[in-house]
């Protein structure tokens, strides 16, 4: 049964903590704002920050369907929107030439009826026919082209696809949606204005201790701790490509998995593919450099107490 949409930013912050998301105040205001004016929410960031669990999250919370489109280059109408099914009519075709009493006019009326049509992620979230609007989530639009997104711009402004042989099929009651990047290239401004916009940065410390606590509570809070603190380091520090939120996520259950309480160079050299993706950032990390900051982040946590 879905649920009625939050009254407050402060209703939405918990909302989204109900699905163990934790939300500074920025996100949850725009979420908030989102949801209330019926408005498309996109969402911008580095890859592994949330993006896309916020819409997981809603969907939960909200006790909606939750429809996903995963961009990809190339993707075009017959994958995103809607298809014939092209073998089904043939047979009907075939069938009724076999019989000799329907008309060709008529044959051709029946093959375009809605029982050939395969509805795709966006049909679905338009017309769900529950009458319960979805979440829709269309993730990574960066990885399509421009083509697409120009298609896209009727579903958004009017929540409506138009098919050629049944004509216009518009939502009686739009869907959430939640539209992600990760700015692998620009997405056009004439689709970003017709969402609301909020960039998803890594969390500072306090809050990325909060999203280890609420994740994966089988850690323990100084494990959690000297783990949020060696990824910032990482992050500030000369890699190619900086861990994500859900890169310290695996990291702590792997380091969960090897019954590990605390942090020791060796594990951390162990594990550093669990962390960064890239040889070079591994070849960069590993040895000194992993024990250098280590040591710094054991340093500051004893000087704060909380070691």
């Amino acid at each position: 049964m879905p649920q009625a949409l939050p009254a407050s930013i402060d209703d939405t912050i918990a909302l989204l903590k109900s699905g163990d998301y934790v939300a500074g105040r920025d996100l949850g205001t725009v979420v908030f704002l989102a949801l209330r004016m019926g408005r498309p929410l996109f969402l911008e960031g580095e890859a592994g920050v949330g993006k896309t669990e916020i819409a997981k999250v809603l969907a939960q919370a909200l006790g909606r369907k939750l429809i996903r489109l995963q961009c990809y280059e190339g993707l075009d109408v017959a994958s995103a929107v809607y298809e014939w099914n092209y073998p089904a009519q043939m047979i009907e075709i075939r069938l009724a030439e076999a019989e000799g009493t329907i008309s060709r006019e008529r044959l051709s009326s029946d093959v375009f009826a809605e029982r050939f049509l395969i509805r795709r992620p966006l049909l679905q979230a338009l017309d769900s026919g529950d009458g319960e609007a979805p979440v829709l989530l269309i993730d990574e639009l960066d990885r399509t082209d421009e083509a697409f997104e120009a298609f896209l711009l009727e579903v958004l402004s009017d929540f409506q696809v138009t098919i050629p042989e049944l004509g216009t099929i518009k939502a009686k009651e739009p869907p959430i949606v939640i539209i992600t990047s990760n700015r692998t290239r620009e997405v056009h401004d004439a689709l970003k204005r017709r969402c609301l916009y909020h960039w998803v940065g890594y969390p500072d410390a306090a809050r990325e201790v909060a999203i280890l606590r609420a994740k994966r509570p089988q850690a323990s809070a100084e494990l959690a701790r000297e783990v949020v603190g060696f990824v910032q380091a990482l992050r500030g520090g000369d890699i190619y490509k900086a861990p994500g939120v859900a890169e310290t996520l695996d990291w702590v259950s792997a380091l969960h998995e090897l019954d590990c309480v605390t942090l020791d160079p060796q594990t951390v050299n162990d594990t550093l593919g669990v962390l960064l993706k890239y040889q070079d950032d591994i070849s960069r990390m590993e040895g000194s450099e992993a024990k250098r900051i280590l040591d710094q982040v054991k340093d500051e946590l004893r000087s704060m107490g909380r070691v």
